[in-house]
């Protein structure tokens, strides 16, 4: 079994210590071969936040890191450096690379920038983005689970989060379904849901998933919603189920704790 953690608006400057050491642990039980953040590394963008962020990171054993920025990691109230510099905290922290890629036997995981110096906080996916990742998910390997990362949500379960949607979403899960996806990352709600997705090219129609991650561990939780980061489990051999596990944080234990596990059928060869 091959694991990979999403971890995601974790907004460093709003950390909860308690939470923090809650999740080493569960990684170091659960010795994850990826782990995806997935944007709002911070609150404010400060380097000092960055650095915090980079020392828990660190602290997370892996094989395999990828790292996107959120909207909350571009400066707000420094004007001159959202306009001239938007990213160069983020990179100091996390390298140059905006829109990473992880390549290895189980997992093609993609990432993309769907930020924008010149959105306070709304994403886009240009239509060069969206061409550029469908035909990197074309050129997977046999036996690769293909993860595409974003921050923003590709779909939402709510009305009132549909102003949150990322702008290009529907071009975005038309070609990338189309191009052979199996799951899609996403965060900046702080709202947890997996929701299941079609695609309509090809001989055959198939099925993909939306999962999307809350806060992993500032104070900013959702209507009272759990701490909680995700867990997918790539199983190694063919006919047997890959699992998407929702982790919250127990209070009462000070421990993460699995409150949802979803099977699904990911095929092993293409």
């Amino acid at each position: 079994m091959s694991v990979l953690l999403q971890i995601s608006d974790p907004h460093f400057g709003t950390e909860q210590s308690p939470v923090m050491a809650a999740l080493l642990r569960l990684a170091q039980a659960q010795k994850p071969d990826i782990v995806v953040w997935s944007g709002d590394i911070t609150q404010r963008a400060r380097r000092s936040q960055f650095s915090a962020a980079r020392r828990f990171a660190d602290e997370i054993t892996t094989p395999h890191r990828l790292v996107i920025p959120g909207n909350h990691d571009i400066p707000l109230f420094n004007v001159a450096a959202r306009l001239l510099a938007p990213y160069a905290n983020f990179q100091h922290a996390f390298g140059p690379e905006l829109a990473p890629c992880i390549s290895t036997p189980q997992w093609l995981v993609i990432g993309v920038n769907t930020t924008r110096p010149w959105r306070h906080k709304n994403g886009e996916v240009s239509a060069a983005q969206i061409g550029h990742v469908a035909d990197r998910l074309k050129a997977a390997q046999p036996g690769q689970v293909k993860v595409v990362v974003v921050h923003q949500p590709v779909c939402v379960t709510l009305d009132s989060d549909r102003e949150n949607l990322l702008k290009g979403h529907e071009a975005a899960l038309l070609n990338w379904g189309a191009a052979g996806v199996d799951l899609i990352l996403g965060g900046h709600i702080h709202l947890p849901y997996v929701v299941p997705q079609h695609s309509c090219g090809g001989a055959t129609e198939r099925a993909f998933w939306v999962v999307q991650a809350g806060t992993a561990l500032s104070s900013r939780v959702r209507g009272g919603q759990a701490n909680s980061v995700n867990l997918i489990r790539r199983a190694r051999m063919p006919g047997q189920a890959t699992s998407i596990e929702r982790w919250d944080y127990d209070q009462q234990h000070a421990a993460f704790a699995l409150v949802s596990r979803l099977d699904v059928n990911v095929p092993t060869a293409r």
